[in-house]
């Protein structure tokens, strides 16, 4: 027989995600001494200690680290069987996505519509940060899938591909560079920008597709907010580096035009991560099959028409 249970394995889970007994309890409908000793008899059991206390915070030990993954899988296998001995939908629960704001804003909307209609019983919970917040939220196991641009390089998480979507180097229709057929690296240098913020995946192909080619950039201003950077290009004289299709409306109405830069290359990935110890699951990859199928068949490239002459 077991020496611990799942109640306690779910109260271990849940100070671990808040690092703190009081929150744990508030969230799992408990008192606050039902889930300091329900830790207790777990590390007793267990033989090992799974958090230190840091002030306040209860962070995990080593041996907490190496449990949180198993507990999370634990968890997510004992609903599946409860659900499906109740006979509800099988694909049922919570799923915690985290988003870059490009996906966030023109794809995960329509997705997350989607899943409402067909899976009724699974719940999508949607954070929007930047790539790197989205890398550092599902190593800290607050979220258990994310959507990034660009690149991950930590051998922690898994990666799937999803979508390319182009950056493009945009300016005002007045703007002096609008009526080249080319504008230069050297005209580039001498530009002044606005651009996303470092950590931002935007920022990152911008940076990688100039490396060794520009050596100073007159950088004005970075933002967040990419809806800031499109409003300063249409009304001054800057230039801005975004996404293809945050810039679809503004270059639909003439507010912005699409430089031609042909010696930078900025394709990027759109793709999904996710813990390689977070084992299978039939939540991700239910939202995963959706995602390919919603995206088959669309391109996300400029056309050619909304590149200036």
């Amino acid at each position: 027989m077991f020496k611990f249970s799942l109640k306690q394995i779910a109260v271990f889970d849940a100070v671990a995600s808040h690092e703190s007994v009081s929150a744990a309890a508030k969230k799992l409908s408990m008192t606050q001494s039902a889930v300091s000793m329900s830790l207790s008899q777990l590390e007793s059991v267990l033989d090992r200690p799974l958090f230190n206390r840091q002030g306040n915070r209860l962070v995990l030990s080593h041996w907490g680290h190496w449990l949180r993954p198993r507990a999370k899988r634990l968890l997510q296998d004992a609903r599946q069987i409860e659900f499906g001995l109740h006979e509800q939908h099988l694909i049922s629960g919570d799923l915690t996505l985290c988003s870059s704001q490009t996906a966030a804003k023109h794809l995960v909307p329509a997705l997350i519509s989607k899943i409402d209609s067909d899976f009724p019983e699974l719940r999508i919970d949607l954070m929007i940060e930047n790539t790197e917040n989205v890398i550092e939220a599902l190593l800290n196991y607050d979220c258990d899938l994310g959507i990034i641009e660009g690149r991950n390089t930590d051998s922690r998480l898994q990666q799937e591909h999803w979508l390319d979507d182009d950056l493009v180097v945009i300016a005002s229709p007045n703007h002096p560079f609008a009526q080249y057929k080319q504008v230069t690296l050297a005209q580039l240098e001498q530009a002044k920008w606005v651009l996303r913020e470092p950590g931002a995946g935007t920022r990152r192909i911008f940076d990688g597709a100039i490396h060794g080619l520009i050596d100073n950039i007159k950088v004005w201003k970075e933002y967040e907010s990419i809806r800031v950077i499109k409003s300063l290009v249409a009304n001054g004289s800057y230039l801005g580096c975004v996404p293809y299709l945050d810039v679809l409306p503004e270059l639909e109405s003439h507010q912005v035009i699409v430089l031609p830069t042909p010696q930078l290359n900025m394709q990027r990935e759109i793709s999904f991560i996710w813990r390689n110890d977070s084992g299978e699951s039939p939540l991700r990859e239910c939202f995963l099959s959706e995602a390919r199928r919603l995206t088959r068949g669309r391109s996300f490239k400029p056309r050619k028409d909304n590149i200036s002459a």
